[in-house]
């Protein structure tokens, strides 16, 4: 009894020796945010203002990501990567909470720009896996968007455009001026609108969709749940390689119970 006991402990401890390696593999989609830093994005039309409103949902999004890559840019007259696509969400929240409209100085909406920086920040050359969210709350000022819309199509990559700002428009903050607004030349306070027709275009030519946020809910966690997980293919992002050790505690139960059976014949006799 004494050694069926000793072996039942033995196996309760789960002694592992010997091992196999197993190949992990992650599967997920590449996107790219890019957000709108333009100063039109400080209109407070959208509490607390478009740009606080529009960092508090990405940042929601990727609290969200299962297993995705995620890269950040940002855009006004001219687009930066801001940062790289990553598996470290954390990094990338880093990245975003120092979006502000004084990050590029050139002022205005070049969505073109925007969407071929982000294409360009697709490592893979294989045409599906990405997908670019674009926030902006202004006008096509340089009237590429949709060449650079096609441009992305033909890359494999589908744009989700989410249009914020109210329909009657808003007055653009002039952050050198205490609680003023931007005036045009005849001192006129300039109203910042959407070009609804041009986002819509963009995200229809690529297969993505187009919302418009009125409210400030921008239905980027739908977008990621029903559009993007369940219309951007997958791929495998990367590959690791771990031990897998060899569970023994099975020949320490079987000598236990021989060792009873033993005691039980012995008994017997």
């Amino acid at each position: 009894m004494v050694f069926a006991v000793f072996f039942f402990i033995l196996a309760l401890a789960q002694p592992r020796w010997g091992y196999e390696w197993e190949d992990l593999k992650q599967e997920g989609v590449d996107i790219i945010v890019a957000v709108d830093v333009s100063q039109s994005m400080l209109a407070t039309d959208i509490q607390p203002n478009r740009m606080e409103r529009a960092k508090h949902e990405v940042a929601d999004l990727i609290h969200l990501l299962e297993g995705d890559r995620i890269g950040l840019v940002a855009f006004a007259g001219s687009s930066i990567l801001q940062c790289p696509l990553t598996l470290d969400y954390n990094a990338a929240k880093m990245f975003l909470d120092v979006l502000g409209t004084d990050l590029i100085p050139t002022q205005g909406t070049a969505l073109g720009h925007a969407i071929r920086t982000a294409v360009k920040a697709f490592s893979s050359v294989e045409k599906k896996s990405k997908a670019i969210i674009l926030i902006t709350d202004g006008e096509d000022h340089e009237g590429d968007a949709l060449a650079a819309a096609q441009y992305a199509n033909e890359q494999g990559v589908k744009v989700f455009v989410i249009g914020i700002g109210a329909e009657e428009g808003a007055p653009i903050p002039d952050p050198e001026r205490q609680r003023g607004f931007k005036r045009d030349r005849k001192g006129e306070i300039v109203l910042t609108r959407l070009n609804e027709v041009v986002l819509q275009q963009v995200a229809l030519s690529t297969g993505g969709s187009y919302v418009r946020s009125v409210l400030g809910d921008m239905d980027l966690n739908k977008i990621y749940l029903e559009d993007i997980k369940q219309r951007v293919e997958k791929k495998e992002l990367r590959t690791a390689r771990r031990k897998r050790w060899q569970e023994r505690f099975q020949w320490f139960i079987a000598l236990g119970l021989v060792c009873l059976l033993g005691e039980c014949m012995v008994r017997e006799k």
